[in-house]
């Protein structure tokens, strides 16, 4: 069920929508497997031209001409995205035990050509960071980032194998189906709702995407199917954190200290 907020004449006219009708909107929200959206948002912040890259150097003469390792951000937490979304951390413990299919795909496509790396070529792990620290200029405090490791081999994808060495890929996206979800609005009427707005509004990166519509969605835990190198994602911060070659020294990296891992191997056990 989409929300046009434009329809509504207040904030009390559109909370009472989504109220009267949360159960039929998170069980959409549930069954759809969402994807980046393919365009620009700004959701909330300044703007992606505005955004330090995080990958700051690379030596391509140094690099392995057949075989990188990419360290991709495919997810961050406490940033409302543009489906009014805000994932929260632990989101993604289930599912980064339970995935065995994981795949790095090229924008979302399951063609075997747009496959960057699968299997024990992708290793998927949860770390505890700061916007800051994953080179994100506009956005502050902290954050949750899915990261995929993954060897990248020039054989199976050549051109996404080539966008990665040359530093041009800035966003990724999470393919993924919500099991979780809760509702908050800023509204006293609705106390449930409004006691969630209370207590996960302050961890929210770009306060002003909720600000103006007084609503959001909490989502705490997620399957996570695929990760995918994107254009645009509907989550702008989830740059490319490192190139590097396999089992050499590391060619580039954000300039910020190397986030502490959380959820550290690679998690194959069946889904």
């Amino acid at each position: 069920m989409k929300i046009d907020v434009s329809k509504f004449k207040s904030n009390k006219e559109l909370h009472k929508f989504i109220i009267d009708n949360k159960h039929d909107i998170i069980a959409q929200k549930k069954e759809e497997v969402k994807h980046s959206k393919g365009v620009p948002f700004s959701i909330g912040v300044v703007g992606k031209d505005e955004t330090k890259k995080a990958l700051t150097t690379i030596s391509k003469e140094d690099l392995d001409e057949d075989v990188i390792v990419v360290e991709a951000i495919i997810n961050t937490t406490n940033l409302v995205d543009s489906h009014k979304d805000l994932h929260v951390a632990g989101i993604w413990n289930k599912s980064l035990k339970e995935n065995n299919r994981r795949k790095h795909l090229q924008e979302h496509k399951t063609t075997f050509d747009k496959i960057i790396a699968s299997g024990e070529d992708v290793v998927a792990s949860a770390i505890d960071t700061t916007f800051e620290a994953l080179g994100v200029k506009n956005l502050k405090g902290a954050t949750q980032a899915l990261l995929y490791k993954s060897t990248v081999r020039k054989e199976r994808n050549p051109y996404m194998f080539s966008q990665y060495k040359n530093g041009w890929v800035e966003e990724h996206s999470v393919g993924m189906q919500y099991v979780k979800i809760s509702t908050a609005v800023n509204d006293e009427d609705y106390k449930e709702e409004f006691s969630n707005w209370n207590k996960y509004y302050d961890l929210i990166a770009n306060k002003s995407a909720v600000d103006e519509d007084g609503y959001f969605f909490i989502v705490h835990e997620a399957k996570e199917i695929e990760g995918s190198a994107v254009a645009y994602g509907s989550n702008y911060a989830t740059p490319t954190y490192s190139v590097q070659n396999e089992g050499k020294q590391q060619i580039s990296t954000s300039q910020s200290e190397q986030p502490k891992g959380t959820h550290e191997k690679d998690f194959f056990a069946g889904w």
